[in-house]
């Protein structure tokens, strides 16, 4: 069976939405394990409160990026994106969301989600790759 043109534009054009929706559910998790390393309670608005500056950051990031041009990208966009959501969403938790961020806790921070938002990014690079020698 064989997909039509519009087909493969209508997923071509579905991923920058799915893979920031996904970077969003890394940046939950990272919220979540967080938490739970801390005992804190795993309920739904916690997790969320955790998670919003972060998550506000990354839609920042997205828009800042153009992460429907640049989904893909490791250098420049993905280490833009991570730096942008790393740094606005500790700015936005202390600023606005009355949180502290501890030394340690930025520190994390920052490495859990090079891992996480690059990971994903290397994953999509390697994926598409991939595909592309098969093709070929």
């Amino acid at each position: 069976m064989t997909m039509s043109h519009t087909g493969q534009r209508n997923r071509s054009t579905a991923w920058p939405w799915i893979t920031l929706g996904i970077d969003a559910v890394l940046v939950i998790a990272f919220a979540a394990l967080g938490r739970r390393s801390h005992d804190s309670s795993l309920d739904l608005a916690g997790v969320l409160g955790t998670a919003a500056p972060f998550l506000i950051a990354l839609l920042v990031a997205a828009a800042v990026t153009r992460h429907w041009n640049t989904w893909h990208q490791i250098w420049p966009a993905g280490v833009l994106s991570w730096m942008i959501t790393v740094l606005g969403g500790l700015l936005l938790r202390v600023s606005l969301f009355d949180q502290t961020a501890a030394l340690a806790f930025q520190l994390v921070a920052a490495g859990t989600l090079l891992v996480l938002l690059l990971g994903r990014r290397l994953v999509t690079v390697l994926r598409r790759r991939s595909r592309t020698d098969r093709a070929s």
